[in-house]
């Protein structure tokens, strides 16, 4: 992706005919130049080459790519040591909130994914080209040197310019070494499938430090496996693992939408039991393409269920027609969420009146792939740690069929799988995988996480969290401190007001809760009611049902494989803090009872890992002070698991 479509330095610019520069915006473009974008670049650079006049130095770069959003800003201006990110609206008189937010994230974009923007100011300034100058204007910065947006008429740059020019804040940027310095994206799932989607690399919008290159690594595994399956005739299951939030699900669209697109013939597809993922990821491509191309909603839509699909539906797709799927190339999301084969048969009894079902989710669908006479391959992502449902198999389900049917696949696995912390014991994992005589691959195991990117070590710390290994957390959190704030608040309206006040631009924030915390409903907490997942995630400031309003909250099965850039997390006294130990607790009726099947403590500790691994940059904890006349919920149930939180350094 070339980092701008002009760059040049202010003389040169004042210098170049205006056409000259229009010709190599369109040459460098690429695409079919429709007339509003030929006449806003003409306007743009009339409005540049007035007011940049009587800067004697700096650079000015055309159409900088912003990769993790996979957009361009319009402008990026490099004066002494400062960089000034410039979206111009053409035509408009007014500054709405969404434009205002646009310019603001190119900024935080480039502060925190660009090598080289890390350390100097960064000014984004909104360009409404019939709105009347109002300058003197004023410039407010952030701790993190990030200007607030401003607001301005192309009158006002003169000004602006003038005013960053005589501040130096920082050393002279080198403008070729500031470009080369490399960009390191960790974008959203959504912004990531959108990307994908409209056929960006995955190296184009994630980070390429060497800590993250295992992404590519993996990616370049599967391609070889898939290539190897289908020269050679064979039947493949490929199991990736990594740590919450490694680039699992990344990893998982960008095969699908590479093999879709590079080769047709697979009919390659992303499958999902997770429904608010699939709700969330397709409503998202439906709108990113009804937008850029102009086609309704409803077909855009159609498109995008083709390509993201719920398992379920091909589960039921399956039973339905006894033919091979029309897929050669499939990925399972979350397959440690598979069922067993009890629930399985309990579901196909009650909800499907089949009543000799007797396969094991991940029985069953391999068994469909199987029907291939040829080549297929599986491609299995496998969360660690998190099987937070009632009769989810986890992996074992998959190596017990494996071993005992399928002897014919051939099986790659990840080299971590013996430190994986699943629901079976790591001595019975480890004889599963000989029986199944699995070929290991360390490319498979995606062990950096990446869904935060201010805290590597987030994941870490809060496994140390809910295993009750305070010194180790305490240690953990030291590391990632100044990068990623954990806050402590007995106060709901406090975590409120503080998520408000953290998040800039579109930086999405909101609250999380257990499934199970039934009684923080005192607090105005509501987990029964149930959100609706695009809605809550996509939807702008202005609705009241989307994450922003701090009014529906979403639980462990609302997030999972989902992210937010800030998080209130609150805490009740289902996962409890007592006596120097968790204790795990379920509210049936009245009163709290304790919950004593292993498998379910295993459930519960993980809806709480979930929650604390969903904010990319930061998070408060909310833990109720409880009320004293209430029996359900005292003082005595919140304070030692406050008290513990502390301990871990919070």
């Amino acid at each position: 992706m070339k980092a701008a479509y002009y760059q040049a330095t202010f003389s040169k610019f004042r210098g170049a005919e205006s056409a000259a520069i229009l010709g190599e915006l369109v040459l460098t473009h690429g695409f079919s130049l429709e007339q509003p974008q030929r006449d806003a670049w003409i306007e743009q650079i009339a409005i540049l080459k007035k007011h940049l006049e009587h800067i004697e130095r700096g650079h000015i770069l055309l159409e900088f790519a912003i990769p993790r959003m996979g957009k361009r800003a319009d402008v990026v201006l490099i004066v002494g040591g400062t960089v000034i990110v410039i979206e111009f609206k053409v035509g408009a008189a007014m500054f709405d909130r969404n434009a205002i937010e646009q310019a603001h994230d190119y900024a935080l974009d480039l502060k925190n994914f660009h090598r080289g923007s890390h350390i100097v100011p960064i000014v984004p300034v909104l360009v409404a080209t019939e709105a009347v100058a109002k300058s003197p204007l004023s410039l407010t910065w952030a701790a993190d040197r990030v200007a607030v947006p401003v607001l301005a008429a192309p009158g006002d740059l003169r000004w602006i310019l003038n005013l960053v020019d005589s501040e130096k804040k920082s050393r002279p940027i080198d403008c070729d070494a500031w470009i080369g310095s490399g960009y390191q994206p960790t974008p959203t799932i959504v912004e990531a499938a959108q990307a994908l989607y409209r056929a960006h690399r995955v190296e184009d919008i994630a980070r390429s430090d060497a800590g993250a290159q295992n992404l590519g690594l993996t990616s370049g595994c599967i391609d070889e496996i898939i290539e190897r399956s289908k020269a050679h005739q064979r039947k493949a299951i490929c199991i990736v693992t990594g740590v919450p939030g490694a680039g699992k699900t990344l990893a998982g669209l960008n095969i699908a939408t590479k093999r879709a697109k590079d080769h047709s013939d697979e009919h390659a597809v992303f499958l999902s039991g997770n429904g608010p993922l699939v709700a969330v990821l397709r409503e998202a491509l439906a709108r990113d393409e009804s937008v850029r191309e102009n086609t309704s909603k409803s077909s855009a839509h159609r498109r995008a269920a083709s390509f993201i699909q719920n398992i379920h539906h091909f589960r039921d797709e399956a039973i339905r027609d006894s033919r091979p799927p029309y897929e050669r190339v499939v990925v399972f999301d979350e397959a440690q969420r598979a069922w067993t084969r009890d629930q399985a048969a309990k579901f196909m009894r009650t909800k499907r009146s089949i009543k000799d079902f007797n396969m094991s989710e991940p029985e069953f669908l391999i068994s469909v792939m199987d029907r291939h006479e040829d080549w297929c391959v599986i491609i299995c992502l496998v969360g660690e740690g998190q099987e937070i449902n009632t009769g989810e198999a986890g992996l074992a389900e998959w190596l017990d069929a494996l071993a005992s049917r399928f002897t014919h696949w051939d099986v790659y696995i990840s080299d971590k799988l013996s430190n994986a912390d699943h629901v079976a014991s790591n001595e019975a994992m480890l004889e599963r995988l000989k029986r199944a005589r699995a070929i290991e691959r360390h490319e498979l195991h995606l062990s950096v996480s990446m869904r935060s990117f201010r805290a590597e070590s987030l994941s870490s710390f809060v496994q140390f969290l809910v295993e009750n290994r305070p010194n180790e957390a305490r240690a953990t959190y030291k590391e990632i401190a100044n990068r990623y704030p954990i806050i402590l608040t007995r106060d709901l309206n406090d975590a409120r007001e503080w998520l408000r006040n953290r998040a800039r631009g579109s930086e999405r924030f909101g609250l999380l809760a257990s499934s199970g915390a039934h009684r923080l409903r005192p607090e105005g907490v509501y987990v029964t009611g149930k959100i609706d997942a695009p809605t809550w995630f996509l939807n702008n400031r202005e609705d009241v049902r989307a994450s922003f309003y701090c009014e529906e909250v979403a639980t462990e099965f609302d997030v999972q494989g989902l992210e937010l850039d800030w998080t209130c997390v609150c805490w009740d006294a289902d996962y409890r803090y007592f006596n120097g130990q968790w204790t795990h607790n379920g509210f049936r009726g009245t009163r709290w009872q304790k919950v004593n099947a292993p498998e379910k403590q295993i459930y519960l500790k993980n809806a709480y890992r979930v929650i604390l691994t969903r904010a990319r940059q930061g998070m408060i904890i909310f833990v109720p002070k409880g009320a004293p006349d209430d029996p359900t919920r005292p003082p005595a149930f919140y304070d030692e698991t406050f008290e513990f939180l502390r301990a871990c350094g919070l």
